[in-house]
């Protein structure tokens, strides 16, 4: 059978309308789903054509300093503001249409977190659980259980006015899990708690992730918090994502950006002849000392290609007291230092 080239023509404008209608279904695997995301307040950008997915049942840390869009980011995700441009499919539903259910269905952990007060950490979430529609009787059960698994067992009498800031973000968590969701979205979770406090949160979400097969949003600019429980991580920057991906994926980005490794120096009597005789190594693209914290010693960053890093060693031992060499490896530290200098905005 042999086409005319009017049917032919009719034939792939039809296919290709039926592959554009399949490629904007939202993907049954992401929890999250953004493409050209916008937001705009007059001529700001606070979020700019923001592309990415989340997988279901992954930790993921959008990791970036305040002002960056990261919470502006959120509140689209949720329905409570809406996009200059874009698209989003959240669990599959879009927050324009069907904010209720998607409310739902994710539970949300503001920085700020609000309690009545004059109230029980009980009572607050027995409260949440019957606005959600759960019977009485299951709702006492559920939040005793919860408090119990966040630590806050011995203190569910305990009026929420006179909980510590550790305590209120605990129950912040057993307040978005009464409702048993299938996302949880963590608004700088951490924000204000004491380092003891911090890690005990950190391991609870990871253990929640886990065991409950939840999706967990976490929103921070702590790079060493998101580094300890996140499965992949986004680096937003005024507005936009710099990068995306694993630990090791994007430090091994961030190597190839610098075409060669970074490494550190501690040194005693650190001193100006010292940065020109490393400057002008071939190979070096960069000296970056960082200022002495009193105790005489200066930590020193330097760029380099592989080969130059045994030259960079003694010229420091001899023109100076050098006490350790490291190279940087894997970690937040270098990329954070590399993506977020300067990256504070006025966004949100």
């Amino acid at each position: 059978m042999v086409l005319r080239s009017e049917q032919a023509s009719e034939l792939q404008g039809g296919l290709q309308e039926v592959q554009a209608v399949a490629s904007d279904r939202p993907d049954p695997q992401a929890a999250i789903e953004l493409k050209g995301l916008t937001k705009s307040y007059g001529a700001a950008l606070a979020v700019n054509r923001l592309d990415l997915t989340i997988r279901r049942g992954e930790v993921f840390g959008l990791l970036g300093p305040n002002g960056a869009g990261k919470t502006t980011t959120i509140l689209m995700l949720l329905g409570l503001t809406e996009p200059s441009a874009g698209k989003i499919s959240v669990l599959g539903l879009d927050p324009a249409r069907r904010a209720l259910e998607i409310k739902r269905r994710v539970g949300y952990m503001p920085d700020d977190i609000g309690f009545y007060e004059d109230r029980t950490g009980l009572d607050n979430l027995i409260y949440t659980a019957r606005l959600n529609g759960i019977p009485a009787d299951e709702a006492r059960e559920s939040a005793l259980a919860l408090l119990e698994r966040v630590g806050l067992g011995a203190a569910a009498a305990k009026k929420t006015g006179a909980y510590s800031r550790g305590m209120r973000q605990r129950l912040g968590l057993a307040d978005v899990l009464i409702k048993q969701p299938e996302m949880i979205i963590l608004d700088e979770p951490t924000l204000g708690i004491d380092p003891k406090g911090v890690t005990e949160l950190l391991q609870l979400i990871t253990s929640l992730s886990k065991e409950e097969g939840l999706t967990v949003l976490l929103s921070s600019h702590h790079l060493h918090q998101v580094q300890q429980i996140c499965d992949r991580v986004g680096l937003f920057v005024k507005g936009q994502l710099v990068a995306c991906g694993d630990i090791d994926t994007l430090a091994r980005q961030l190597e190839d950006e610098q075409r060669g490794p970074m490494i550190e120096l501690s040194i005693r009597g650190w001193n100006p002849a010292v940065r020109e005789k490393l400057a002008a190594l071939e190979g070096v693209s960069s000296v970056e000392p960082a200022d002495d914290d009193g105790s005489g010693i200066t930590r020193v960053r330097i760029e380099c290609a592989e080969e130059t890093a045994p030259q960079i060693a003694r010229i420091a031992a001899t023109d100076a007291e050098l006490l350790a060499v490291r190279k940087l490896g894997h970690d937040l530290d270098a990329i954070y230092q590399r993506y977020f200098e300067g990256g504070e905005t006025d966004g949100a």
